[in-house]
């Protein structure tokens, strides 16, 4: 006789936390696991050549499982060897129960002993957290789709990275004017494609005038990932083979760049952009320091000369006035001396 009474289930010690990093973007390594304490490290991304001769990291991105009504609380050990560890001071880190909502976390950082603490107080048994809200490789094909999908859009790729991931190019508008976009060429600046997500969205809205105007002035050149493989990877600066892509624009200090061995995604860039033509160009990056929406123009360019000035003074002004959000020129990284930087990164050698 089948006997379908309720048993009671015998009473089990909480089991400690499960950390992971198995996944698109993860980056951590898991040093002790105490309770509901952990110790963890970030994994570096590979050496990076000249000019930079040095090892990056910073971007973090991990799963933690069996945290029902926790307070979980998370050491950074290494934060302090991270490559812009000051910027760590104020910062908090993010958390997600579905990874789509991100919420920010108490986060202090020590200078003293180089320890990042995290302290997230979970109401779900499984959560997220991470340098920044991710854009991960999924949400980057949801994106390719979405625009391929778009009578107002093509979609094409133009090469492979390292790993053989495409390198997708979406082709918007028929004007004269050529206006090219490239986003995440340091991968954890995740914060690029969310914007390059918000920009294609309003291109390729056939309700909006303004977007309807400019399709018709410019054609749009949009690459919104230029380094998967880094994304994927969870590197914070480098591509698979540990080139920081905006160095790789041209050679400089003996090392010669792009080459199709190292740093292919600016190789087959450059050549389309040769192909196609340029007369406005952007590249999207997220600062680790910098509270504010600016641009950093292209002063250190040899060629650099009043009217440049004034039209990045008209385009900031234009900016600021059309979202207040946006920091207008007072907030920016400086105006370099000018031809007081090499051409190898992509502002500018397009610039020039």
């Amino acid at each position: 006789m089948l006997d379908l009474r309720p048993t009671k289930c015998p009473r089990v010690a909480k089991p400690d936390l499960c950390i992971s990093s198995c996944f698109d973007s993860g980056n951590i390594t898991v040093i002790a696991i105490k309770g509901t304490e952990a110790d963890l490290e970030i994994r570096p991304d590979p050496f990076t050549e000249a000019p930079d001769n040095k090892t990056h990291m910073q971007w973090f991105h991990f799963r933690v499982s069996n945290a029902l009504e926790t307070k979980c609380t998370f050491q950074i050990l290494n934060a302090g060897k991270c490559s812009y560890p000051d910027e760590f001071t104020g910062y908090r880190a993010c958390y997600s129960y579905d990874r789509k909502t991100w919420l920010r976390a108490p986060t202090v950082y020590s200078a003293e002993s180089g320890v990042l603490k995290i302290s997230i107080t979970s109401t779900k048994d499984t959560f997220w957290c991470a340098y920044f809200a991710p854009f991960s490789y999924e949400q980057h094909q949801d994106l390719i789709a979405r625009c391929a999908g778009s009578p107002l859009a093509s979609v094409r790729g133009i090469g492979w990275t390292l790993d053989g991931r495409d390198l997708d190019l979406v082709q918007i508008g028929s004007g004269n004017l050529k206006a090219w976009f490239i986003a995440r060429q340091h991968p954890g600046e995740s914060m690029a494609e969310h914007w390059m997500e918000g920009l294609l969205t309003r291109l390729l809205d056939p309700d909006d005038a303004l977007a309807r105007r400019l399709r018709g002035l410019f054609t749009f050149y949009v690459i919104p990932n230029m380094n998967p493989d880094g994304s994927v990877r969870g590197y914070l600066r480098t591509n698979a083979s540990g080139a920081n892509l905006n160095r790789e624009w041209c050679s400089s200090d003996g090392h010669t760049a792009p080459t199709m061995s190292y740093s292919p995604e600016v190789f087959v860039t450059l050549q389309e952009i040769d192909s196609t033509g340029c007369d406005f160009f952007c590249d999207v990056h997220g600062d680790e320091g910098s509270p504010h929406n600016f641009f950093a123009g292209t002063h250190a360019m040899p060629s650099w000369t009043n009217r440049h000035a004034k039209l990045l003074q008209i385009f900031g002004e234009a900016m600021h006035a059309a979202n207040p959000d946006f920091g207008n020129l007072l907030y920016n990284y400086g105006n370099d001396e000018v031809g007081g930087a090499p051409l190898c990164s992509a502002a500018e050698q397009m610039g020039q």
